[in-house]
C-alpha cells in the first residue's frame, strides 16, 4: 500500500499518496487548480506556470508550480489567494495573446478570469508547453522530438531536423497539443484575433465556488484530470 501524507490546501486537510504532486492531490480532492502543460500520468515540467500556488513554510510563502511540487507531511498550500489569482490571470492572458487560435487556450483564459488582452496578438503555432515532448518521452520512452535552442529561438523539433527512426507515427504528440483544437467559430484571420469569451457563461457557477472543481467542461481541450477520465 502506498504511504499517505496529510497536507493542508486552502485551509482544508487532505490525504495524498507520498510521491504525488500537489496538483495531483488537489485535483483528486476536487480543488480546481488551472493547468495546461501537464499530461496525466507523465512527469510534469512546469512549463506553462498556470498551476502556481503559494507554498507556506514558517510563515513565509514561495510561489511555485504545483505540478512539480511533491506533497510532504504537514505542508501548507494556498492555491487561490489574490496574489496567485493575479499572477495566474496574467499568465493566461499572455498565453491567449500568443495563441488565440487554440480553443484550449481560450478556455484556460476564461477559467483564469481573463476579461481583456492587453498584449499584442501573435498567432503563434506553438507555445512551448512541452506536452508533445513529454508524451513522446514519457508515454513510450521514445525521444523522437525535443526542445532545441534557447530564448526566442527555442522550438520543438526532431533531432537534426530529420524525422527520427524511433518515431512510431502514433500521432499522440498531435493529440495532446493545445494548438490542435481550433476555436468553435474556426481560425481567426490575421488582424481579427480576439478573446473569444463565448464560454464565459460556464463560469457563472464556478465563480460562486472558487477553487473547487465544478465540472465546468473548460478542460476538454487540454485533458483536464476531471475530463481525462472520460476519454
Amino acid at each position: 500500500m502506498t504511504p499517505k501524507v496529510t497536507l493542508n490546501i486552502d485551509g482544508e486537510n487532505i490525504s495524498a499518496a507520498r510521491g504525488s504532486s500537489v496538483l495531483d492531490a488537489a485535483l483528486e480532492h476536487g480543488t480546481c487548480i488551472p493547468h495546461l502543460c501537464r499530461v496525466p500520468y507523465i512527469s510534469s515540467i512546469g512549463a506553462c506556470r498556470l498551476c502556481i500556488v503559494e507554498h507556506v513554510v514558517n510563515g513565509w510563502s514561495k510561489v511555485t508550480t504545483s505540478c512539480t511540487l511533491l506533497v510532504q507531511e504537514g505542508m501548507v498550500i494556498l492555491s487561490n489567494t489574490d496574489k496567485i489569482i493575479k499572477l495566474r490571470r496574467n499568465i493566461a492572458e499572455l498565453l491567449v495573446a500568443e495563441a488565440p487560435n487554440s480553443r484550449a487556450i481560450q478556455d484556460i483564459a476564461v477559467r483564469c478570469g481573463v476579461k481583456e488582452v492587453r498584449y499584442p496578438f501573435r498567432n503563434s503555432d506553438c507555445i512551448l508547453c512541452g506536452r508533445c515532448v513529454q508524451s513522446c518521452s514519457g508515454r513510450f520512452g521514445v525521444k523522437a522530438i525535443g526542445f532545441v535552442g534557447r530564448g526566442k529561438d527555442r522550438r520543438v523539433e526532431s533531432p537534426f531536423g530529420v524525422r527520427s527512426e524511433l518515431c512510431r507515427q502514433c500521432g499522440w504528440c498531435t493529440d495532446v497539443c493545445p494548438m490542435s483544437m481550433v476555436p468553435c467559430d474556426g481560425p481567426m484571420r490575421h488582424g481579427e484575433e480576439r478573446l473569444c469569451g463565448k464560454c464565459e457563461p460556464k463560469m457563472s457557477f464556478a465563480e460562486k465556488t472558487t477553487g473547487f472543481c465544478v465540472s465546468c467542461d473548460l478542460g476538454e481541450g487540454f485533458q483536464c484530470e476531471r475530463n481525462y477520465k472520460n476519454f
